[in-house]
């Protein structure tokens, strides 16, 4: 049977809760494979996996419970090893990465921001801020709306402007906080978000890191930030070239 991989840590590490049950309906029975200095959080691995809510948040609570007392290196949702034999292999190939990464996450949570602009809020903004914009939008007024081409003008420019605040306020965000982080990661861009960053922080400035984003919504009222964290450090894992994964059907959905 093929073998689910949660997470790698410690072969030191403190045992796993009784009972804890990984993805799967009914749940698979989480276990632990060790190779030298090296332990594997797994189980069997269901046939027809999916990347379903239920499965989803079994998976991260197989990672919040086996790292909440010590570090455990994060596998995407659907990490699948053919057998147990395949994963320890891979932990012994590449055990000196592996105990690395152990030591640079050790004490250290991801949170994810994104951001999005509100729309009334960052109109006002991009008004207020643009001389042009503004006259442009009076002479339309006091010629009852203006031409065709005048209210097209008027829209490429105001659509301009909301883009570089757009490109401004993400740079300005990330700087406000790397200073907080022992590392940034970049998330893929998608539609809707001008700003989608994952920062590595230790867990003790964990309340310090959260206050600064609070001080950016106070500052920057034309910015919706979204916070979703603490987190296992995903997205500073660096696997490698060879992780203990045959497929992968599914990802974290933090950084998405």
């Amino acid at each position: 049977m093929s073998t689910y991989v949660y997470g790698i840590t410690a072969v030191s590490h403190p045992a796993l809760p009784d009972g804890l049950g990984g993805v799967g309906d009914p749940p698979r029975s989480v276990r632990i494979l060790e190779e030298g200095e090296l332990a594997a959080v797994v189980s069997d691995a269901p046939e027809g996996l999916r990347p379903k809510r239920r499965d989803l948040l079994a998976h991260q609570n197989v990672l919040s419970e086996s790292g909440a007392d010590g570090c455990i290196l994060p596998m995407r949702f659907g990490s699948v090893a053919p057998d147990d034999g395949t994963v320890t292999a891979v932990l012994a190939e590449r055990a000196d990465h592996y105990k690395e990464r152990l030591r640079t996450l050790d004490g250290k949570v991801e949170y994810n921001v994104k951001a999005t602009h509100d729309e009334e809020a960052v109109l006002h903004r991009v008004m207020s801020e643009n001389p042009e914009i503004r006259t442009l939008t009076e002479a339309n007024r006091q010629a009852g709306g203006g031409s065709y081409d005048q209210k097209l003008h008027l829209g490429e420019m105001v659509v301009a402007a909301v883009k570089a605040r757009e490109a401004e306020d993400a740079v300005s965000l990330q700087q406000a906080l790397e200073p907080l982080a022992d590392a940034t990661s970049v998330g893929p861009e998608s539609t809707g978000w001008l700003a989608n960053v994952s920062f590595l922080v230790d867990r003790d400035s964990a309340a310090h890191f959260l206050n600064e984003v609070e001080q950016i919504r106070k500052d920057h009222p034309h910015l919706d930030l979204r916070v979703n964290g603490p987190l296992p450090p995903y997205s500073f894992v660096d696997p490698g070239p060879a992780e203990p994964a045959g497929t992968t059907v599914g990802q974290d959905s933090a950084r998405e």
